[in-house]
C-alpha cells in the first residue's frame, strides 16, 4: 500500500517528480489562499459547512482532549473544535499563506484563545510520540505527497486510545448522479475558478486532484497499515466526500 515505490506521483491527472508535488501544491494554494473559503461554498454549495459540523461531531470534543489539526488552513475545524468545548488545539498547514488565513480569522473573531500555530509538514510532525488526542486531517490528505507516510505520523503522535479522523472527497456512490458530478467537476469549477478567483489552473487540479484521491475502501485500507484499528467510514452526499476514522490502540 505504500506510495513511495515511484520517483513520480501524482499531480492531478499529470505525472511529476515526486520532488516537485509539494512546491508545486503551495503554488496552487498560494493563489486560493484569500478567496478559498468563498471558493468552497461555490465548490459544494455550501454543503462543505454541514459536512464540518459532522466531522467535528464525530471527534468528540472535550476539555481535557488535545486536537492536533493537521494541513488545517483558514482554521474552520479548529475553530468548532474550540467552540464546542474541545480542549487545546495546535492548527498546522504546510502552506504559510493559508495558516496567515487562518491566523487573521481567529484574531478577528476573538477566537485566538487555545489556538497555536505552526508551519508544519504532515508528513514530519515537529512533535514527540503520544502527544496528542485527536488528529484531524480536512480536505488536504488528497494534497499530500506520501500519504502513507501522514497516517504513519499521525498515529505515532497520537496517545493510545487516541483517534485519527480524515475528511475528504472520496467516490461517488450513486451511479445516476455520476454525469452531472462529472460536469460540475471539470466544467463548473474550473469556470467558477476563473470567475470569481482569475484562477482556472488551480481548479482544474482541484477537481482532478479528487478523482486521483483513494476510494473508500482504499483509504480505509491505508490506515490499517498504518497500524489504525476498528476503522470505520461514513460517506457524505451520495460518497462525494467521506470521514474515515480509526484508533491508535
Amino acid at each position: 500500500m505504500a506510495d513511495t515505490s515511484s520517483d513520480t506521483v501524482d499531480f492531478g491527472f499529470t505525472t511529476i517528480d515526486r520532488a516537485e508535488k509539494s512546491a508545486r501544491v503551495r503554488e496552487v494554494f498560494n493563489s486560493v489562499a484569500r478567496r478559498y473559503d468563498i471558493m468552497n461554498d461555490l465548490m459544494s454549495l455550501g454543503v462543505h459547512r454541514l459536512w464540518k459540523r459532522d466531522f467535528v461531531t464525530m471527534m468528540d470534543p472535550r476539555p481535557n482532549r488535545t486536537l492536533l489539526d493537521l494541513a488545517g488552513g483558514t482554521g474552520d475545524i479548529s475553530f468548532q473544535w474550540r467552540r464546542r468545548g474541545g480542549g487545546p488545539v495546535l492548527l498546522t498547514d504546510i502552506n504559510e499563506q493559508m495558516l496567515g488565513v487562518g491566523r487573521g480569522r481567529a484574531e478577528m473573531r476573538g477566537a485566538i484563545d487555545g489556538i497555536s500555530f505552526a508551519v508544519t509538514d504532515a508528513e514530519a510532525l515537529p512533535l514527540p510520540d503520544r502527544a496528542v488526542d485527536r488528529v484531524s486531517i480536512a480536505f488536504g490528505l488528497r494534497n499530500c505527497t506520501n500519504k502513507d507516510r501522514v497516517l504513519a505520523e499521525a498515529r505515532r503522535v497520537l496517545k493510545p486510545g487516541g483517534r485519527f479522523f480524515c475528511l475528504e472527497f472520496s467516490k461517488l456512490q450513486v451511479a445516476v448522479a455520476a454525469p452531472l458530478y462529472e460536469r460540475w467537476s471539470f466544467a463548473a469549477l474550473p469556470a467558477i475558478g476563473a470567475r470569481v478567483a482569475g484562477d482556472r489552473e488551480s481548479y482544474q487540479y482541484l477537481a482532478e486532484s479528487i478523482r486521483m484521491f483513494p476510494d473508500q475502501e482504499t483509504l480505509a485500507e491505508m490506515m490499517r497499515q498504518a497500524g489504525f484499528a476498528r476503522i470505520s467510514v461514513r460517506n457524505l452526499t451520495g460518497g462525494i466526500a467521506a470521514i474515515h476514522a480509526g484508533w491508535r490502540l
